[in-house]
This record gives C-alpha cells, structure tokens and sequence, in this order.
C-alpha cells in the first residue's frame, strides 16, 4: 500500500487548483526573466575565432548561416577524450528535433566542442545525432569560461558560473576509478577526473547585426536546467527526478549492456 497522501476527487481538485495558481507564477516569473536576459547589454566580439566544421574551416560568424542569431552548445568532449561527456550527451539528444524549427525561426543551434572533427563526427554517427557540430581550438572555450588549463587548475584559477573555484583537490590513484559521479563519468569518457574538469558545460547565445557579432548571454551549470528535457518531464512525473540514488542516466546506447 502506498504511503503517499491519498484523498478524494474534491480533495485532489482543490490541491490542483491551489498549485495552479503558484505554476502560473512561475510561469510569469520565467517570462520576466527571458525578458531580462534579453535586455541584457551586448558585447562586441572582436576576435576572430576558427572552427572545423562538415563544410570546412568557418568564423563564429560563418556558424550563424544567414541568420541573425546563433546559440551554442558547449559540449564537454576534450582533444584526447575517447568520448562526449554522458550528461552533455543526454542533453544533447533534445537537439535533433528542435534544431530545425530554430533554423527556420532565425536562430542557429551549434554544439562547439575541442575534440578534433572527425571525433566528434565519429560520435555523431554512434549517437544518431543531425545538429551541427564545430570542432573549435581552446582560445574559444576559454574565452567563454567552459575550458581551463591545469595551471588554473592547480593556481586556483577557475572562473566558472561567475565566480572563482577553490584549487582542484588531486587524488592520485582516483581518477578515473572512483566511485563519485565525476570519476565515473571521466572513465566513460576515457580520461582521468582532473582533465574531464578542464572542460564544463555552458550555453552562450549571439547576435549578428549589421556584420558585427555580439555576445549576448552565457548561462552555465544548474542555469542549464531548462536544457534538459527528460527533466521537464520527470519534474511532472510521480517520483520526479528520483535521484536519491545519485547520477542514474548514461549515453542512450548504454542502458542495455548496463
């Protein structure tokens, strides 16, 4: 028998009602916010970064295709990495839809990692993935605060989610085959737990007007929340997120052989 809260139907209706009113709260609260983000001043970007992309060698402002704006994905996957990061990959797998309807909305979505190209290409094809996908050098990821050296790492140097981190604490003999979240996850990925750190996720957007690039907004760690659509809906399942047993997801061709 459950022990979760039971009542009848008038009961159930009345709690509804009472929630409704603290959604549509929120759901003015996330409007002002968007209204917010876009009132943001803008900042001129004045270097002239290089990708590796399907169709060659690009600028930041070859990546917005004709159109006026441009988001991108900064997906966790390094230069020696044997793979993408789980997480990002799980967030990712939301993009395939939706990136077309962006496309055909003026807004061009590109996930930009440090992996060489035909890395990432490699695992594109493993994951059924169609978005486009920029290989990009470190200036560009540290620019935008996701990529960091271990000079930082160890000076206590990094700046992530606007504010200053503690000096990364090493573990010898842990990395990569520890038990947390973090060592798993760098053992997925083929590294050890120090440099699966040197790269985080992040969300920068873009603006292309008059032939100038301005950045527009970078949100990162939990202001990536939104991002992730298996969460939106397990928000609204049952159990919610359930996560009281820890990080539960993997890359989605993975869940068999677990």
């Amino acid at each position: 028998m459950t022990t979760h809260a039971t009542g009848t139907r008038q009961e159930w209706l009345a709690a509804r009602l009472e929630l409704l009113q603290a959604e549509k709260e929120l759901t003015r609260r996330a409007d002002e916010l968007a209204r917010r983000r876009r009132e943001l001043p803008w900042l001129r970007v004045g270097k002239a970064y290089r990708f590796d992309t399907d169709e060659g060698e690009a600028s930041l402002e070859d990546l917005f295709r004709g159109r006026s704006q441009l988001l991108v994905y900064h997906f966790m996957f390094g230069p020696e990495w044997a793979a993408g990061c789980p997480s990002c990959s799980m967030l990712a797998d939301g993009f395939n839809g939706f990136h077309v309807h962006l496309a055909n909305h003026d807004v061009m979505l590109w996930a930009v990692s440090r992996a060489p190209l035909p890395k990432l290409r490699d695992y594109k094809r493993r994951m059924g993935w169609s978005f486009p996908w920029a290989s990009s050098g470190d200036d560009f990821g540290s620019d935008f605060n996701v990529v960091f050296t271990e000079e930082q790492q160890r000076g206590g140097g990094v700046e992530y989610n606007y504010r200053r981190e503690p000096v990364f604490e090493w573990r010898p003999g842990r990395e990569g085959g520890g038990a947390d979240a973090e060592d798993r996850f760098a053992a997925m990925c083929g590294t050890d737990r120090a440099s699966f750190h040197r790269d985080r996720p992040g969300l920068s957007a873009f603006a292309l007007e008059d032939g100038v690039v301005y950045h527009t907004y970078s949100a990162y760690s939990r202001g990536l929340d939104g991002l992730w659509g298996a969460y939106q809906w397990l928000d609204r399942a049952p159990k919610g997120r359930n996560e009281t047993g820890g990080v539960w997801w993997r890359r989605r061709d993975e869940y068999a052989a677990a």
